[in-house]
C-alpha cells in the first residue's frame, strides 16, 4: 500500500516539476522586457504630449531638461499621480507617486516604478496616432500591472490641469479663517 502512495507521490512530482522550472525560467521577463526592447525612437517623435488610457485618464508629459515629468487623473477621478524619469529612446523608465483624492494616512499614497516603451503603429503612414505600452509595479517593482494609451494629437500637456483643486492652490485645505482674528485687531497689532 505505502510503495503505492510512493508511486503516486512521485508521479505528481514528476509532472510538476517541469511546471515549476517553467515558472521560474519565466520570473522576471516582464520587468526585463523593458531592457530588451529597440530603444530607437519613431522618426519626429517626441514624448512630449498627452496620452489616453481607458483606465488612467490623460496622462501629461512634459520634457524637463534631461528628464521627462508628468502627472495624470484616473478616468474615476479617485485618483492622481506624478511620475518622473529619463528616457533612452523609445525607452522610458520612471518613478511614480498615486494620491488617493479624500484619504489621509499611509493608504493615501502608493509608489513605485514603471516604464513605457514609444510605438508608431502605422509605420509612418501618419494615419494612427503614436502609442505607449508599458507596465507598472509598486515599491522597487517596474511591472505587474499593464498601462496603455494614446497620444491625443493637437492637444498641449498640462500636468496641472489633473490635480485637485487643493493641490493646485499649494496650500491645502484652508481653516476657513476662523483662526485669523478680526480685521480689527489685526491692524491694532500692525501699528505696535
Amino acid at each position: 500500500m505505502q510503495t503505492r502512495k510512493f508511486k503516486i507521490f512521485a508521479g505528481v512530482v514528476a509532472l510538476m516539476l517541469p511546471c515549476a522550472a517553467l515558472v521560474a525560467c519565466n520570473k522576471g521577463k516582464s520587468a526585463d522586457s523593458a531592457n530588451s526592447v529597440s530603444k530607437e525612437m519613431p522618426e519626429g517623435a517626441s514624448w512630449k504630449g498627452v496620452y489616453y488610457s481607458q483606465v488612467y485618464g490623460n496622462l501629461h508629459l512634459i520634457e524637463d531638461g534631461d528628464g521627462i515629468k508628468g502627472s495624470w487623473r484616473t478616468t474615476a477621478g479617485e485618483s492622481w499621480g506624478e511620475l518622473e524619469g529619463k528616457a533612452d529612446g523609445a525607452l522610458f523608465k520612471y518613478t511614480w507617486t498615486e494620491h488617493r483624492i479624500g484619504m489621509v494616512g499611509p493608504s493615501a499614497d502608493k509608489k513605485g516604478h514603471g516604464y513605457f516603451v514609444y510605438s508608431r503603429p502605422d509605420k509612418g503612414t501618419g494615419k494612427d496616432p503614436d502609442e505607449i505600452h508599458g507596465q507598472w509595479g509598486l515599491g522597487e517593482s517596474q511591472s505587474g500591472n499593464k498601462w496603455d494609451a494614446i497620444k491625443q494629437t493637437n492637444v498641449e500637456p498640462d500636468p496641472k490641469s489633473v490635480m485637485p483643486d487643493e493641490v493646485e492652490r499649494g496650500a491645502g485645505v484652508s481653516g476657513g479663517g476662523w483662526d485669523e482674528g478680526s480685521g480689527a485687531e489685526k491692524k491694532d497689532s500692525d501699528s505696535d
